[in-house]
């Protein structure tokens, strides 16, 4: 069966129910949402772990067109985070167009017509399939297997993607993995019936996920072993709860939430001066980080494995209150030799130790390089897309790719942050996708693709930034990188001069085709 619409849009997270709210206040219908979990929220329904929140300021961290005055602390937690999202998307009318249990297998560009073809799925039957074949969320598969499910067609115009950067979960490259006897699973996965109480766990991972779930599960486990690869800087949360006064504040002076809104930018924008102006500002963060090891942990030696030894910014700086003081609890072990191989119900490590576990966490983040799998996304000539990024991932301005005509990119490369908020990125770049549609839809357009040497400019520029920057000379290594050493996530500048670029669309780089009388 094939269903025909004028734009399809991947995801129902921030960046695809903000392209869809644009669309509707642009008097676009015809449009549709497929999203491969059962809800609404992307990563904010994905990720459900204890102790799940933000790392950036609730007042920043929503719509500008929506603002939230009755968030109940600074920084929210994931299930207000979604329950604001369903808030959204209801109040724009917006689940008529969405689609849940969709999982798209494939997006393919027909020259001829000039429109995208995407296969679907549904999501659960797709995988059950993956687990029978022994196969993880993001591997490829054998598209001639006959116990593949049905597959459906979306026919459209315009093919929006907005899947961002960690949707897929990464795994650590461990022998002995699948022998493992008892419980495992990834923090993007959560296992809330499993109940930790008494067990021996193990959680592999240090990143911005695990440091807020070790201190939920130090609450339960007998012991937790905490397999520490590189230690991230961690800096105090400035976290409270947000009062019933201040709320009704917001409610009735919307004006006193937007100063506050944007007073938390700019100040989250002056820390961007240590990445845009001169690195030595950062040494400022890295201070501040040693005081917060100093005042959470008084063992000098705990204090050693939790000090990094590369520059302050270089990888991802998190923020914490009660991750150290979770490591200084007398069942708790922080493990720095690496685990090196799992067999049957113990985890081996580098030195030789081995040590028996009910229970395996992984806190090893997403797959931040390959968001999109090979062998679903083809342009002109049946060109895989990641054919065209097999050096790393690319994209003009972070939303377009030439070769993929009337395709964009929402949270593409180069478009992450390390110092404010990706909601912020996110609606500059649907500002830009409505100037191309509002471009095509006047110039009487049928496709619109980037020019390859404008694309080719404007990557190059992008990492002669990126060539000198912490990330790329600060002694760390990060999941910014791909295998190749290029770093295709993250933003070289201040967030303001990416909104700056993404204003107006510029036409002139772009091939554009008209469409027929």
């Amino acid at each position: 069966m094939t269903t025909r619409t004028r734009i399809v849009i991947i995801g129902a997270g921030f960046s695809g129910l903000g392209m869809a709210i644009r669309l509707k206040k642009a008097g676009y219908s015809d449009f549709v949402l497929l999203e491969q979990g059962d809800d609404i929220g992307g990563a904010w329904h994905q990720n459900h772990y204890p102790g799940c929140a933000c790392d950036v300021q609730s007042a920043l961290y929503c719509f500008s067109f929506e603002p939230n005055p009755d968030w109940s602390r600074a920084f929210a937690s994931q299930g207000e985070i979604k329950a604001y999202l369903k808030y959204c998307a209801g109040k724009y009318d917006l689940n008529r167009h969405i689609r849940f249990d969709t999982h798209v297998a494939g997006a393919r560009f027909d020259e001829n017509r000039q429109t995208w073809t995407l296969e679907t799925a549904n999501s659960v039957t797709f995988r059950e399939f993956m687990q029978r074949k022994g196969l993880k969320p993001g591997d490829e598969f054998d598209r001639s297997d006959a116990a593949l499910p049905p597959f459906e067609s979306v026919e459209a115009d315009i093919f929006i993607s907005a899947v961002g950067a960690l949707s897929k979960p990464a795994y650590p490259a461990i022998a002995g993995l699948n022998s493992f006897t008892g419980k495992a699973f990834h923090s993007q996965h959560w296992d809330h019936s499993y109940d930790l109480k008494g067990k021996r766990v193990a959680v592999i991972g240090t990143g911005a996920s695990a440091i807020q779930f070790v201190p939920e599960v130090a609450k339960k486990a007998a012991r937790l072993d905490v397999y520490q690869r590189t230690p991230p800087w961690i800096l105090p949360k400035p976290d409270r709860a947000i009062s019933t006064l201040e709320r009704a504040l917001f409610r009735r002076l919307p004006p006193v939430l937007k100063a506050l809104r944007n007073r938390i930018y700019w100040m989250l924008e002056a820390r961007g001066a240590g990445f845009v102006l001169d690195r030595r500002l950062l040494k400022l963060g890295e201070l501040q980080s040693r005081r917060h090891i100093r005042s959470q942990i008084s063992d000098r030696a705990l204090r050693r494995k939790v000090t990094p030894s590369y520059e302050f910014g270089c990888k991802r700086v998190l923020l914490s209150n009660n991750y150290y003081p979770a490591l200084t609890r007398p069942h708790v072990n922080l493990l720095t030799d690496g685990a090196d191989e799992v067999r049957d119900n113990a985890i081996l490590d580098k030195a030789g130790n081995e040590r028996e576990v009910d229970c395996i966490i992984y806190g090893t983040g997403f797959q931040a390089q390959n968001p999109i799998a090979r062998g679903t996304v083809f342009g002109r000539q049946g060109l895989d897309l990641m054919d065209v990024w097999q050096n790393g991932a690319e994209a003009y301005k972070g939303t377009t790719v030439a070769g993929f005509p009337n395709f964009f990119l929402l949270m593409g490369p180069n478009t992450g942050l390390g110092h404010n908020s990706m909601v912020y990125m996110i609606e500059c770049q649907i500002n830009y996708v409505m100037g191309a549609l509002h471009e095509m839809h006047s110039g009487g357009w049928r496709s619109l693709e980037v020019k390859a040497d404008a694309q080719r400019r404007y990557t190059s520029a992008i990492h002669a930034r990126l060539k000198h920057s912490v990330w790329q000379t600060g002694g760390c290594n990060s999941w910014y990188f791909n295998g190749k050493g290029r770093n295709t996530v993250l933003w070289p500048d201040f967030s303001w001069k990416f909104r700056q670029q993404m204003q107006t669309f510029d036409a002139t780089v772009y091939h554009c085709e008209h469409s027929e009388p």
